[in-house]
């Protein structure tokens, strides 16, 4: 296939007026992080697969940005006419631009695919020399993208509300109270998970996350759901109906942004704000707006809120601008502080992925030991290390792929399991090192056991998503490797333990798993934690436990959820990381100072640490004693789970550590 970079060039110079320069964002419409196949436009050109990342192409460069988790995947992927940008070490894109492309330069990017935040940004650094944002058309890449994947129509299905546990009217009512609060009179939702969260739909438009590509514009009156009707059952139709959401043609949203703007959208299924609706709306508000009156005036104004960060320029560019109230999304916090029925699911959803985690170790043990010679998870002693059977025996060879294959069959065959929660990442020895590596099946390594292996996974469930992530070795350890593991161990716990004030942000927290690498000279590239979704993403905001400053915005909260997932990378040699999903509650404390109430991490995750891989010497008998109680839980909460081979496994990998006085 020829190089894209070619034809887009060619484009860029026909074009009216000749672009200096052409961005392609990894996002698609709704400014997403995993996107459909179709959408995968910055893959596409530049070869490089992961997640985030930028393209920028002149006539005479190409550069791609990214993060600290993709800098070796990226110096593989990318070929010599692209040049990796590294975030965090590099000049931003918009200063590269700004300083780099002459003046008057005419940048081009689809409106669609960049967010109103990244426009804005853009938009300061370009007044330095005149340089203007050009709005082609068509999405050039779409253009030379010959075998581009159709779209393809999946239906839209009701979230049981067994699961979901709070109604759609309820949603509604507490949103329309947050728009008269900031005197608002209607809202553009445009990322997927919160559509799919508000109105209680799931889908299956983008591989691992069980969303829709649809928009929702909701307003004091009314509520409107864009999708490709085709998607719609009859079913589904008459749910919407009875929850007064007007289900319309994905294609219009930007017409009906524009009609929203003048004051001119009206729904089928108006609901009509009474003087009672709207003192209870104000009510609910927490009495911002005292009156009727004063709901009533909001309606006249027309202000209408967007998230600058999800919402995209095409659709800004309907607006009014000073009748825009942009501030992230009032969904993104409701979303991410779980309610009971919630919290349930994805307590039950943890053990069974538990379950089929345990399962998985007991099975690859086991072909370790027959297939490779390895001493095995337990034990230390030198193993033969060498195949024990013919090397033309495919069916005998365990890779990357492989394994990680029989890890979604264990999962499969459990309870209320809808597929992968993301592309599992199954890595051996140097792969290992590759933070989101992704192995396939022509090119991945053959497992070794000389060499630890790291796997990350999780799963969709209909009543939770799970991720967790497990760092094992089955031949002999260095000491080296044994440090390394036992200091993210540590940090790891030092997290999962914190108790904290109400307030306290992640990135107030992120420092606590960082300390015991950072005693050695050590650290990683990512963040710390993430929350996740309840049969949602498996990477869900607003909250973070990270380095980077955004960590700052928003306090972990109760009801949360959050990884911990320290982790250490050695290129060339091996990676580390360990994970958990917390939930965060209320703690019980002695004290209350400043009254401002105190939190604590329940971990759901459940899955034995290796004790192989620890230097006992390393670890203080508080950290033991919560490793013993840990996987005295795993076995308890595991064991219903177990046959009789896999029950004794995990009690062998849960016996309780030790230390000679």
């Amino acid at each position: 296939m020829a190089d894209p970079l070619d034809a887009l060039r060619a484009l860029m110079a026909s074009h009216s007026p000749p672009l200096d320069a052409l961005v392609v964002p990894s996002e698609d419409n709704h400014q997403s992080e995993y996107v459909s196949t179709r959408d995968k436009r910055r893959a596409f050109v530049s070869g490089f697969t992961g997640s985030a990342g930028l393209a920028l192409i002149t006539m005479n460069e190409a550069l791609l940005w990214t993060d600290g988790r993709y800098f070796l995947q990226a110096t593989q992927q990318l070929s010599e006419r692209w040049k990796l940008m590294r975030i965090g070490e590099d000049p931003p894109v918009e200063n590269w631009m700004a300083d780099n492309l002459p003046r008057n330069a005419a940048i081009g990017s689809d409106p669609w695919c960049v967010s109103v935040e990244t426009y804005q940004r853009w938009e300061q650094a370009f007044l330095k020399k005149k340089q203007k944002l050009i709005q082609p058309s068509t999405n050039m890449v779409d253009i030379v993208w010959k075998d581009r994947p159709p779209a393809e129509i999946l239906p839209v299905n009701i979230h049981p509300p067994e699961f979901a546990g709070c109604p759609v009217a309820e949603k509604l009512k507490d949103l329309r109270a947050k728009l008269i609060r900031e005197k608002a009179y209607g809202i553009i939702i445009s990322s997927l998970d919160e559509v799919a969260w508000l109105y209680n739909i799931r889908g299956n438009d983008v591989a691992y996350c069980p969303v829709i590509h649809a928009y929702a514009v909701v307003t004091l009156d009314s509520a409107f759901f864009y999708v490709d009707k085709r998607k719609i059952s009859s079913e589904v139709l008459h749910y919407m109906l009875e929850n007064r959401i007007d289900v319309r043609d994905y294609d219009i949203v930007a017409s009906d942004v524009s009609l929203l703007a003048s004051g001119q959208l009206m729904g089928s299924s108006r609901i009509m704000l009474s003087g009672t609706e709207s003192h209870e709306a104000s009510k609910n508000s927490n009495g911002v707006l005292g009156d009727d009156r004063n709901a009533e005036e909001e309606t006249k104004h027309k202000i209408i809120w967007i998230d600058p960060f999800s919402c995209n320029l095409a659709l800004f560019s309907k607006l009014i601008p000073d009748q825009v109230f942009m501030q992230q999304s009032p969904l993104a916090l409701a979303k991410a502080i779980k309610n009971p029925a919630e919290l349930d699911g994805l307590r039950k959803a943890h053990i069974r992925d538990g379950a089929a985690v345990v399962q998985f170790l007991v099975w690859l043990d086991k072909q370790m030991q027959e297939i490779y010679g390895a001493s095995g998870y337990f034990s230390e002693r030198e193993g033969t290390h060498k195949r024990k059977h013919s090397l033309c025996s495919d069916t005998l060879k365990l890779t990357e792929v492989s394994v990680s294959d029989k890890l979604e069959g264990f999962r499969s065959k459990q309870e209320n399991f809808r597929g992968l929660s993301f592309p599992t990442i199954s890595s051996v020895g140097p792969n290992a090192a590759i933070i989101h590596y992704s192995p396939e099946a022509d090119t991945c390594s053959e497992l070794d056991a000389d060499s630890i292996y790291l796997f990350d996974s999780g799963g969709q469930y209909i009543d939770g998503t799970t991720d967790i992530t497990r760092t094992v070795h089955f031949g002999k350890p260095s000491a080296h490797e044994k440090s390394c593991y036992t200091a993210v161990l540590k940090g790891h716990i030092a997290l999962g333990r914190a108790r904290f004030p109400n307030g306290t942000t992640g990135h107030a927290l992120d420092i606590l798993a960082r300390v015991p690498l950072w005693k050695n000279g050590l650290d990683y590239r990512h963040g710390t934690g993430h929350g996740i979704g309840s049969y949602l993403n498996v990477h869900e905001g607003p909250h973070l436990i990270s380095f980077r400053p955004h960590a700052r915005n928003v306090a972990i909260q109760a009801s949360m959820t959050v990884t911990d997932e320290p982790g250490y990378y050695e290129d060339g040699n091996f990676g580390i990381r360990l994970e958990n999903v917390l939930i965060v509650n209320k703690a019980k404390t002695s004290f209350n100072f400043g009254e401002k109430g105190y939190l604590e991490f329940e971990h759901i995750t459940w899955a034995p640490y290796q004790k192989k891989l620890m230097d006992l010497t390393l670890l203080t008998p508080e950290e033991i004693e919560w490793i013993n109680l840990y996987h005295s839980d795993c076995r308890e909460v595991l064991a219903p789970y177990m046959n009789e081979q896999e029950t004794e496994w995990l009690k062998k990998s849960t016996e309780p550590i030790i230390i000679a006085s």
